[in-house]
């Protein structure tokens, strides 16, 4: 299987700078999305039909905001919108498609641009830590997939120094990310595959960052432990273009 995770920072958009296109040609069995930015009345789901998807979306209620969904070539067995947590299910963060033995999950993380935020955050982390631990009892074969805002370590930014307090990249949100990988017993797929500096997800728009290569991987495709030996292959495809993000695609024989 070919699983793609990719922000496109908006559907609509991505799909004025030929995302079908590229998706045709890229072929994923399953790509979650993380912020889409529109309705579901909004978004070209028959497009997505053409190639061959079934397609759901889990959209905020406010308009054009946040919002995530999942297509799949295989039809799954069950949709689950939200996490149940009404703050974060309001905002369109947290979509799981189940098929047969396992569970895909599409995630937005929410950024903290203030304060607030970084506590709406890391409460956000907290709790869905806890609901990935209590989903593994059963499902314990889960691929979890999205913008996390977080860079793990500091081979995951351009700068590890300068920017030791920005959010995304701070103390308490990287040992979030390490706790949430051991106690969920969890493999970063792309790191089970590369351990190479200089591979990033996210680059600002702003001074040219991304001809530059000063990036944040911020998109991770992790999955349970019991995978582990069904791990194939993991790449970030730098080369799609349509979103300040890029996609992350993880091979596995599931």
């Amino acid at each position: 299987m070919k699983l793609i995770t990719y922000n496109v920072n908006g559907i609509r958009a991505a799909f004025t700078k030929d995302f079908l296109g590229w998706l045709k040609i890229a072929d994923p069995d399953v790509i979650c999305i993380q912020e889409s930015k529109a309705g579901n009345d909004q978004i070209d789901i028959d497009s997505l039909q053409k190639l061959g998807y079934h397609s759901y979306w889990h959209s905020a209620i406010r308009k054009g905001y946040s919002g995530v969904g999942i297509a799949s070539k295989i039809k799954p067995n069950h949709i689950e919108y939200g996490c149940g947590i009404e703050s974060y299910d309001n905002e369109g963060r947290i979509i799981r498609a189940d098929f047969d033995g396992y569970s895909v999950i599409s995630v937005y993380v929410p950024s903290a641009s203030n304060i607030e935020r970084l506590d709406f955050k890391m409460q956000f982390c907290h709790d869905f830590l806890n609901y990935i631990k209590n989903l593994k009892n059963e499902i314990p074969h889960l691929i979890i997939s999205g913008d996390f805002n977080i860079c793990h370590e500091a081979i995951d930014i351009h700068d590890p120094i300068r920017l030791k307090n920005v959010s995304g990249f701070l103390p308490m949100e990287r040992e979030w990310m390490t706790n949430f990988i051991e106690e969920c017993e969890l493999i970063d797929s792309f790191r089970f595959f590369n351990n190479d500096p200089g591979n990033y997800t996210w680059w600002s728009y702003r001074q040219n960052s991304r001809a530059n290569n000063k990036g944040w991987r911020l998109d991770y495709n992790f999955t349970s432990y019991a995978l582990k030996d069904k791990l194939s292959r993991a790449v970030i495809l730098k080369e799609a273009v349509h979103s300040d993000h890029c996609p992350a695609l993880l091979e596995l024989d599931v």
